[in-house]
């Protein structure tokens, strides 16, 4: 198995980790970032693609991460009372 295996958690029957690509909103606080990850849908009656987001928030350690970037987040354990998922990777830095 390659690292990246080991690292995302699907060896010895773990399931693999989620992922979600979204947007930092918020680096104002130490070691944290909140992300918006949105998804589209569509309407159930209607079947209109409508847009919905959630927020995300996520530890980023080295605060490599600023407002405007667009990242990559990997779940993992609790870190504390709202965070539950960390910075995986910086996809595209803001302009």
């Amino acid at each position: 198995m390659s690292d990246t295996h080991t690292e995302l958690g699907t060896d010895a029957g773990r399931k693999a980790r989620k992922q979600r690509q979204g947007l930092v909103v918020s680096d104002k606080q130490d070691k944290t970032i909140v992300v918006r990850v949105d998804r589209r849908t569509t309407d159930a009656v209607y079947g209109k693609i409508e847009t919905r987001s959630k927020k995300y928030h996520v530890h980023d350690e080295d605060n490599t991460a600023a407002e405007g970037d667009t990242v990559l987040i990997v779940e993992t354990r609790p870190l504390s009372k709202t965070k539950r998922w960390r910075l995986a990777e910086v996809l595209e830095r803001a302009e």
